[in-house]
């Protein structure tokens, strides 16, 4: 039971943040996370410029998301508001993406994808750049405030605000023209939003990447703990092989001198100098690890100076670390990346691929939708036929006008006529004009035989005057008033 003084202490729930000043380092992962980051950062910066000629009554711009008129534009694909479903394949594609990765090589995302590890990276690079390496920061974070100090720390905040800006400003071009809107946010006369959205992107990318970087990771981002009860004991993560690594040793020569026998350790410390989360490796698996591999770069460099064979901290599962600290040999990685688990991940994100691109090639552009006028619910005709009216929706989903046939099947006797059209004369078909990308109504009058019964199930169908494109059909009723006959 605790004492009063115990209760009383001034013990602090949180602990009390250290610094972090990654080291450079070079080797196969920092390469791959120097060629990830150009290429994830010309994506976001790039693709709102890029043009895309859909024809006069379409945007150009290659990636849009049109609010005001409720589109997203992608290359050569338009996806409308009923068309929400591809998105939500997207985003499942992406969530078991996310699995596959983390099922087969940890949290990767983590370490060279996700927004966060990458502008981080893009700052400290630029930190590197104006102040120094890592000794050279941790020197001047020390030292007091002078001239030289004030001049540094202001250099480095206005570039990594101009990075801030750029960031929160291509971000709202993906949803308008992005020369036109850019010319009105430099005069002033961008929307409110824009600039409004422009600034806590500015605000986030400047605090996350400048001064919060691995508290973003550690303790605001709950994908961490998502993904590590992904994990499993066939996925590869990095880990340091503390068999061979123990006992550790700072003394080389005086080691050999004395015949201790140790591992290949050296305690040098490269490894938790170079990590951009600060933590130490040879501690075990932690959720501060984000799989960046940066350590390993490390390590080799200097098994390879101390005459040591690499893979100290590599990447391996569990199992394979069990099978070598008994002695054995661990499988290859290609053969533990495609394993069963994966490979049902894979066939799962390929299906919904494929499915996808199927709809997308065989969806119509032309799309019906016809809706029964109830009031009245028939006219009587002088002739004595009947008439029913109905309000028919087409949707046009090209980028170009269109005349529309519409046409009647399965109502022996009827014709149909649109509100621009005179009964006399009138046939099964009606037509109409729908605009490009846009959504007409038309008034369509079906007149058919007052003898039948009080209600018939029959097809209005919709397809364009010229082409052989796919049209659409709907079922609709036609009700007479009834007569002894139809009972």
């Amino acid at each position: 039971m605790s004492s009063a003084s115990d209760l009383e202490s001034n013990q602090s729930l949180y602990a009390k943040r250290k610094a972090v000043y990654p080291k450079a380092v070079d080797g196969f992962f920092r390469r791959l996370k120097w060629a990830i980051m150009v290429v994830t950062l010309a994506i976001y910066y790039v693709t709102p410029w890029l043009r895309w000629d859909r024809g006069a009554y379409a945007p150009d711009q290659a990636v849009l998301v049109d609010l005001a008129h409720r589109r997203f534009y992608m290359f050569s694909i338009e996806i409308w508001p009923h068309e929400f479903y591809y998105v939500a394949g997207l985003l499942v594609m992406a969530g078991i993406g996310l699995f596959l990765v983390t099922s087969a090589v940890g949290r990767a995302w983590c370490g060279y994808a996700c927004p966060q590890t990458v502008w981080t990276d893009l700052f400290q690079h630029v930190e590197r750049w104006i102040d120094g390496d890592r000794n050279a920061q941790i020197r001047l974070d020390k030292a007091p405030w002078g001239v030289e100090k004030i001049a540094k720390r202001l250099f480095k905040w206005a570039v990594w605000l101009l990075i801030a800006v750029t960031t929160g400003g291509a971000w709202i071009f993906y949803f308008a023209d992005a020369p036109t809107l850019a010319r009105e946010f430099l005069m002033g006369d961008a929307p409110a939003v824009a600039y409004s959205t422009v600034g806590v992107l500015t605000a986030t990318t400047f605090i996350f990447g400048g001064f919060m970087r691995e508290q973003v990771c550690i303790y605001m981002c709950p994908w961490p703990r998502i993904q590590t009860a992904m994990l499993d004991e066939k996925s590869m993560i990095v880990t340091y092989k503390d068999w061979r690594g123990e006992p550790r040793t700072r003394g080389l020569k005086k080691t050999a001198d004395t015949g201790t026998k140790t591992g290949d350790c050296i305690d040098c410390f490269q490894c938790v100098s170079v990590c951009p989360t600060g933590i130490d490796i040879r501690e075990g698996p932690q959720i501060g690890c984000i799989t960046c591999a940066l350590c390993i770069d490390a390590c080799d460099t200097v098994m390879a100076q101390i005459g040591k064979p690499r893979g100290l901290i590599d990447y391996c599962t569990l199992d394979d670390a069990a099978v070598e600290k008994a002695g054995g040999k661990a499988q290859p990685h290609l053969k533990t990346i495609f394993r069963p688990r994966t490979l049902v991940y894979l066939g799962i994100w390929s299906s919904i691929g494929f499915a996808m691109l199927f709809a997308l090639g065989a969806r119509t552009r032309l799309d019906l939708n016809v809706q029964h006028d109830r009031n009245p619910v028939y006219v009587q005709l002088s002739d004595g036929a009947v008439r029913n009216n109905y309000t028919v929706k087409v949707r046009n989903m090209e980028a170009r006008p269109r005349d529309v046939v519409l046409k009647i099947g399965g109502l022996p006797g009827a014709v149909a006529w649109t509100a621009d059209g005179e009964r006399d004369g009138a046939t099964d078909t009606g037509r109409g004009t729908a605009p490009a990308d846009s959504v007409q109504k038309v008034r369509l009058f079906v007149a058919a035989p007052q003898k039948g019964p009080a209600r018939s199930e029959f097809l209005i169908s919709a397809h364009a005057a010229s082409g052989k494109e796919k049209g659409d059909e709907d079922e609709v009723v036609f009700e007479r008033p009834a007569t002894e006959e139809a009972e």
